[in-house]
């Protein structure tokens, strides 16, 4: 794996883990009760983004290092994902 394949794994894990993260713990201000003039009720009260984005760091880290690993190693290769034998027999 390059470094650009690595860098581009980490961000899209990051966004990803992001996108799942921001919803945990959420408090709208209908839940509080606290509904700002000319915003939903379905807005945050109280969003904590930088916690989430440390959390989000730390999960993605994680697991980019599992799926490097996996790739490093060769614990699972294109050819193992080559159902249909496109790709022909390995060169010797």
């Amino acid at each position: 794996m390059s470094i650009t394949s690595a860098i581009v794994l980490y961000v899209v894990l990051w966004f990803l883990t992001f996108l799942i993260v921001i919803p945990i713990r959420l408090k709208t201000q209908g839940d509080v009760g606290e509904i700002v003039p000319g915003t939903m009720a379905g807005s945050p009260h109280e969003h904590n983004l930088k916690k989430k984005a440390i959390i989000t760091t730390v999960v993605a880290a994680i697991i980019w290092g599992i799926i490097a690993y996996i790739i490093i190693n060769g614990v699972i290769t294109v050819r193992d994902i080559d159902w249909f034998n496109r790709m022909g027999p390995p060169a010797s």
